[in-house]
């Protein structure tokens, strides 16, 4: 079976749970800037208590300001500037900041015309760039991966279809995101080749809990969110088979947003697979951690 033909297979497998709606669900009223702060994500801190593989940290932070384009409020095109940074503080003297993660991108969201049903779908097409900052060697003399001053770069593009409507029943509002994320060879350091995954394969599924009252009062937020994402990578690299389950990357973040609080709140998340971060990408990791997360969510 050719890659290709596995990618369907998993688009279609995804995109079946989101056709099951109850008949009598309300239409959704979000807009395309709920649509991209769900797809492009919440910034985040972590504590410094993981539990798992990662080195010590102070804290990990995820900083994702978002920049809308658009033509008008009502417009169904509209395009997202984001110069999101990761960084690491580890435990150690001098608490370094190393190599940090730049992705600055460029989204843009095209949503369907679907006034007369009770979901809503937005295509959405993406550029980015991923790099660490940094100029030296990619191996060190022992042919071990600099992890300090290694040159790490690469470029992609993504595609993909978001859904999402409203579940009545629960009060809340319900995504789910399948895309295909590609790297092409030229376009990243001549290192990544047979150790990074070109073509990768997103699937998320959300859940965004409404407060009770009136659905349509412009001050409520989000209080409760559930958000888990799966990632395949496919591709000749690790020397890995096609069906390793090394290939899979999971992600499940549970956040609460107590009301006290203006525009944080609470988020635990667990994540298993290779490392998102940079030059990093061939450690293998599995955490559990605790940290605050913005509320960008407003219904």
């Amino acid at each position: 079976m050719s890659r290709y033909k596995i990618i369907s297979v998993f688009v279609f497998i995804f995109s079946l749970s989101g056709f099951g709606q109850p008949k009598g669900d309300s239409v959704s009223g979000i807009g395309l800037v709920v649509v991209a702060d769900v797809n492009q994500g919440n910034s985040y801190i972590t504590f410094p208590a993981d539990l798992g593989n990662l080195e010590p940290l102070w804290f990990e932070g995820n900083i994702i300001p978002n920049f809308l384009i658009r033509q008008s409020k009502n417009s169904r095109m509209m395009a997202v500037l984001t110069p999101q940074i990761i960084i690491r503080m580890y435990q150690e003297e001098s608490m370094p900041v190393r190599t940090p993660s730049y992705i600055p991108q460029i989204t843009l969201y095209y949503r369907f015309n679907a006034a007369r049903s009770n979901s809503r779908r937005t295509l959405f097409g993406r550029f980015a760039h991923h790099s660490n900052g940094q100029d030296g060697n990619f191996y060190l003399p022992d042919g071990k991966i600099n992890l300090k001053t290694g040159n790490f770069s690469t470029n992609f593009f993504e595609i993909g279809l978001i859904y999402y409507r409203s579940v009545a029943g629960l009060n809340a509002e319900q995504f789910l995101i399948s895309s295909i994320e590609v790297h092409p060879l030229s376009w990243s350091v001549a290192e990544l080749e047979g150790l990074y995954s070109p073509l990768r394969w997103h699937g998320s599924f959300s859940i965004y809990k409404m407060p009770l009252g009136k659905k349509n009062n412009k001050n409520k937020r989000a209080k409760i969110s559930f958000r888990t994402e799966a990632i395949w990578m496919f591709g000749d690299f690790n020397e890995w088979q096609n069906f390793s389950l090394k290939r899979l990357k999971l992600d499940f973040i549970f956040y609460y947003h107590p009301t006290f609080l203006q525009d944080i709140g609470f988020f635990v998340q667990f994540y298993s697979g290779l490392d998102y971060y940079n030059i990093y990408f061939n450690e293998k990791r599995k955490v559990f951690r605790f940290g605050i997360m913005t509320s960008k969510l407003k219904f």
